[in-house]
């Protein structure tokens, strides 16, 4: 039986849509026995309202500031994953409110598996008539630096069982003297 790893810190997953962040959230809340808060279905049940239609009606900016107060709430979480929405952290305020109770790993994947992940979802409001290799690299070089300097840890995602993916993490997380056994 594999031994429960609880952190002291949340650990906060970021990264481009696609690249698995809320799959590996599944696995290691299961794995390591952990609590799961995901900041899109925090939106979704405090604006009451998919966020396609919060995007529809109220515009990104809006939804960007729904973001920062999920994130804001999510300080008072403890040994909690967190996903968080692709654009969570293009926000400095989101990265310094984060990094108070959270380690940030940086899940990353190329634009040709966030492509084949994504392609069947109309859940991704920013890809609405772009979903295209050639879009999505280009947004996903628009944010990659604010996504590396955020980032504690970087994990790539492509090729991986979800299983390996978490695994990295917590061995990674696990150098740091920032975590404990339980």
């Amino acid at each position: 039986m594999e031994t429960k790893i609880l952190f002291q810190e949340n650990i906060a997953l970021i990264g481009f849509m696609g690249v698995g962040k809320s799959t590996v959230a599944h696995c290691l809340r299961d794995r390591y026995g952990m609590e799961e808060a995901e900041t899109d279905a925090m939106i979704v049940e405090a604006e009451g309202m998919a966020i396609t239609d919060i995007f529809a009606r109220y515009g990104e900016p809006y939804f960007r500031d729904c973001e920062s107060r999920a994130v804001l709430k999510l300080q008072q979480y403890q040994r909690t994953v967190i996903s968080c929405g692709g654009g969570a952290v293009m926000r400095e305020e989101n990265v310094a409110n984060l990094k108070k109770s959270s380690r940030i790993v940086l899940l990353t994947a190329a634009p040709e598996t966030i492509l084949e992940r994504v392609k069947n979802s109309d859940a991704r409001p920013i890809l609405n008539g772009h979903m295209n290799v050639e879009y999505i690299a280009e947004l996903m070089e628009k944010r990659r630096e604010k996504y590396e300097a955020a980032a504690d840890l970087k994990i790539a995602t492509d090729g991986k069982k979800v299983e390996d993916i978490c695994q990295e993490i917590v061995e990674e997380l696990n150098k740091s003297s920032r975590s404990v056994d339980r």
